[in-house]
């Protein structure tokens, strides 16, 4: 066995503190002769009681152990925070989950460097810990292995929201369809093509997972197989010196922009892939999803997007056989984890349901599942979740209404300043303004609770990957930092073309000079502490919020 990490705990030059390691490791339950022989696994668990996403990996852990263990390791859990968007939704905690995301990937790596591991298997579910934890692996660049918590299972099915044509339902047709869809009766991610499917998902076309792995339900006896087979494979990566950047490459993760419009996919992706990519020595722009997004089809229909839940997906072949429909549009050259390349993958796959995973030349949309917008709104870029816009809201225009928090805008409703054919303007809600680029679902649903799901809405905040319809996110520049969102006043007009790629205010530069020499930021109190720290520190979501 070549050295270990590990072997700093008992060989170092220092005999002295190899007794006093020998010690401390000896008082924890280890047999410090066996650490000698055995590579140490660290796993790094998500676990909580407190959300359904994450709530049985505590059983998926002792599963890893189990194969690390069979397979001739040993190991050390240790868990992250794992926030629940749905929790921390439509209040001052959702300030706070898209900036968890450095920190998990932050907790990680510094942890994982100060006690010397040998290897990394990393356990999540939900929005913010999965590309937290994929950063840390980036970072890292030890043998490192995904397990995804798996989808749970939601009344997807049996609500008019999700078994009517997007193109025909309307919320207000029954206004008991959106509690409906949010009944969670089982352990595993929400049930849709939200953040943390997409990612349970990208983490295939990524290798960094078993291949099939990604789309098994929570609650599924496969799922606690696969865990055992992860445990396994990360011990036997460690002794064939495959490192988390043979497969977090830019080949990979283009692959995995490109999938992202495939499956219809969160917005937030064109945050978090980026800023993996930066963590693993590899680079995203906005281009690489422009370029995307035009030679991509939706391939998938997954609510909100469609009829399907993520475990249609599963059913009906998983990531491997989507990836066989697609195999063309991406570089199947790259590697997974258990030593085979993405082509060997493909080509042990089945599609086994077509409704489901149809062929290439029948998508459920031609163009990709999210548009990247530009103009005098949105210099930078934005981006809006096409595939789940009705064909007639593709192209809009209206007069804008302006709020600078969400409060203020579930206000504005409540009171009647909106209507139908406005565009309403939600801004300070970026990474610096928010601070944190909190969610709009809350006021999203409100919208549409209120019988205007055709009601436009433009902020420099994002979305989740629940929400549909005409909502464009990720504004750039954000108010904060001067953009003209901040600038916009009530009427002035707004054009949305997702079809062209535009975004655009009918204000002339003479009208945008003058008032910027009398505009001023507004700064939100976030009182002492960490978020005042990282809004001096954060960039740009088109640089995908990332921390200098």
């Amino acid at each position: 066995m070549s050295k270990k990490n590990s072997d700093i705990i008992h060989s170092s030059a220092n005999n002295l503190m190899n007794q006093f390691r020998n010690g401390l490791m000896k008082g924890a339950g280890y047999d410090t002769n066996e650490l000698k022989k055995k590579p140490l696994i660290a796993i790094a668990n998500s676990f909580t009681e407190m959300t359904a996403g994450h709530s049985h990996l505590d059983k998926l852990g002792s599963k890893v152990k189990e194969g690390i263990l069979a397979e001739g390791g040993e190991y050390a859990e240790f868990n992250v925070p794992a926030p629940c968007d749905g929790i921390a939704m439509a209040h001052d905690g959702m300030r706070y989950v898209l900036a968890q995301r450095d920190l998990i990937a932050d907790i990680v790596e510094t942890h994982v460097r100060s006690q010397p591991f040998d290897a990394v298997v990393f356990i999540a579910g939900c929005d913010k810990i999965n590309p937290g934890m994929m950063m840390a692996m980036g970072r890292l660049d030890l043998p490192s292995i995904y397990l995804s918590a798996g989808t749970g299972q939601m009344n997807i099915r049996n609500a008019p929201a999700f078994t009517s044509s997007i193109d025909h339902f309307d919320y207000k047709d029954d206004p008991a369809a959106t509690y409906e869809t949010m009944h969670c009766s089982t352990c595993g991610a929400c049930e849709i093509m939200g953040t943390a499917n997409t990612f349970q998902c990208l983490a295939e076309v990524l290798g960094i997972c078993l291949p099939g792995s990604g789309n098994i339900p929570g609650w599924h006896s496969d799922k606690l197989k696969a865990a055992r087979a992860t445990g396994q494979r990360v011990v036997q990566m460690f002794h064939e010196g495959l490192n988390a950047r043979q497969f977090l490459t830019q080949q990979s993760l283009e692959n995995a922009a490109r999938m992202l419009m495939a499956i219809g996919g969160s917005t937030n992706g064109i945050l978090h892939l980026p800023a993996i990519a930066a963590s693993a020595g590899a680079r995203l722009t906005l281009e690489h999803f422009e370029r995307a997004t035009e030679e991509m089809p939706t391939l998938l229909a997954i609510s909100p997007n469609g009829p399907w839940g993520v475990q249609d997906l599963w059913m009906a072949g998983g990531m491997p056989a989507v990836l066989k429909v697609m195999q063309h549009d991406i570089d199947t050259s790259t590697p997974t984890v258990d030593g085979r390349t993405l082509q060997d993958v493909i080509d042990g796959a089945t599609v086994l349901n077509p409704r489901v995973i149809p062929a290439r030349d029948n998508p459920h949309r031609p163009t990709g599942g999210i548009a990247v917008l530009r103009g005098n709104l949105a210099a930078d870029g934005s981006v809006v979740k096409r595939a789940g816009v009705k064909e007639n809201m593709l192209q809009c225009k209206g007069p804008a209404v302006c709020f600078d928090s969400e409060d203020e805008a579930l206000a504005g409703l409540k009171q009647g300043k909106i209507k139908a054919g406005d565009i309403v303007v939600l801004r300070y809600q970026g990474p610096k303004g928010g601070p944190g680029m909190p969610e709009m679902l809350g006021f999203t649903l409100a919208l549409k609770s209120a019988g205007l799901a055709e009601t436009a809405l433009v902020t420099d905040g994002r979305f989740s990957g629940a929400t549909s319809g005409p909502c464009v996110g990720h504004v750039c520049p954000e108010a904060a930092d001067g953009g003209l969102i901040g600038l916009i006043e009530d009427g002035d007009m707004i054009e949305i073309d997702m079809l062209d790629g535009r975004i655009h205010a009918d204000v002339t530069d003479e009208e945008i000079a003058a008032r910027r020499e009398y505009w001023q930021p507004v700064v939100k109190d976030v009182g002492f502490g960490f978020m005042d720290r990282y809004r001096r520190h954060v960039r740009s979501a088109s640089e995908g919020a990332i921390l200098d």
